[in-house]
């Protein structure tokens, strides 16, 4: 029976004491308004009170994004700070010559490499640790930016696939707004996980639980795992021989 209170509890104790065999200060995260980052900024609000620190990183983002992160941030006292990521999103596309058509995939990663940058600096200048919000449904098949938002130091909630995630954001009170709307990665208008993904987070998650689902959902996911192992893993390193 998962327990949201036990899992809580050893979380956090596992970042506290990983952030400070790392000899680090802290934590710092990106605030989106989902339920992800909501739940890892709590957490990482419990392991170091005064020193977590939450970023809000628009980049042509939706207004409700913002605003539930800062619904989050209000209601249990984070520190945040905004760093208004557009122009530097257009001035970087401007360089490399990307065409008004561009790959909406290719500028979406885009947007998750500048806020992982960002998150990054902060990290060096603070002496935190980043904090990334990857949970285990969208790890387990790669639904990630690789050098965006795995391009942290620690993922609390990597081992929680999203149903759980949901139980441990009811457990530190998140916002209903949160808890409630549809996942996003807000990357584009109108996206959202499950479209994108092509299944269900009950289907995904029953697969990962159970080993089962449909026959179709079984081969998307082995699809998806495979094609994205090396998201997983460390580039690979050619050995002399």
């Amino acid at each position: 029976m998962f327990s949201a209170e036990k899992e809580v509890a050893k979380t956090v104790n596992w970042i506290k004491e990983t952030v400070l065999s790392a000899n680090a200060k802290g934590t710092v995260l990106g605030l989106s308004g989902g339920v992800d980052s909501a739940v890892v900024s709590l957490l990482c609000k419990k392991a170091f009170p005064d020193d977590t620190l939450c970023l809000i990183m628009p980049c042509y983002s939706d207004d409700l994004d913002e605003e539930h992160a800062l619904l989050v941030a209000k209601k249990h006292d984070l520190e945040v700070e905004k760093i208004k990521l557009d122009s530097t999103y257009d001035e970087f596309r401007k360089e490399i010559n990307s065409p008004l058509d561009d790959s909406r995939f290719a500028l979406g990663n885009i947007k998750a490499r500048l806020r992982m940058i960002t998150l990054n600096y902060y990290a060096a200048k603070r002496g935190y640790l980043a904090v990334g919000p990857t949970n285990k449904s969208e790890f387990t098949i790669g639904y990630y930016t690789k050098h965006g938002d795995s391009g942290v130091d620690i993922m609390p909630i990597a081992d929680y696939v999203k149903k759980e995630v949901y139980e441990l954001a009811k457990f530190l009170k998140v916002p209903e707004e949160i808890v409630n709307k549809i996942p996003t990665a807000g990357l584009w208008e109108g996206q959202t996980d499950e479209n994108e993904m092509k299944m269900s987070y009950e289907q995904l998650d029953n697969f990962i639980e159970s080993g089962s689902a449909e026959n179709h959902i079984k081969d998307r996911i082995n699809m998806m795992i495979g094609r994205s192992e090396h998201k997983r893993s460390f580039p690979g390193i050619y050995k002399r021989k």
